[in-house]
């Protein structure tokens, strides 16, 4: 075997282990894909939750606040409705003897 024959084996020999390295990186860098894929879906996943946490939280906020308003709002309501039905009744209380009194006159001059 000449020298050249054995220089030119020796680089077919590192040819073929540098695509072996080749093919063996190709493999871990696809399985590098696939964990990264699998980390970012369960990333959205966990961010999704949080979202939605976040978005019933503030719901709650927002209902609970409307409740309180609500409620302040129909107290309110109801202290003038019963303002207003005392002041009816006040008015029905001072007029109602002449409210009688006109009303059996009527009578009696028919």
């Amino acid at each position: 075997m000449s020298m050249a024959e054995s220089k030119v084996s020796g680089i077919i020999k590192s040819l073929r282990e540098l695509e072996d390295d080749l093919d063996s990186l190709d493999g871990k860098v696809d399985g590098m894909k696939k964990q990264l894929s699998v980390k970012a879906l369960n990333s959205v996943d966990v961010l999704l939750e949080k979202t939605r946490e976040m978005a019933t939280q503030e719901a709650t906020s927002i209902i609970e606040t409307a409740r309180e308003q609500a409620n302040a709002e129909s107290a309110k309501i109801e202290q003038d409705g019963k303002s207003r039905l005392a002041e009816t009744q006040s008015v029905i209380d001072t007029n109602f003897d002449r409210a009688v009194n006109h009303v059996v006159s009527t009578i009696l001059k028919e």
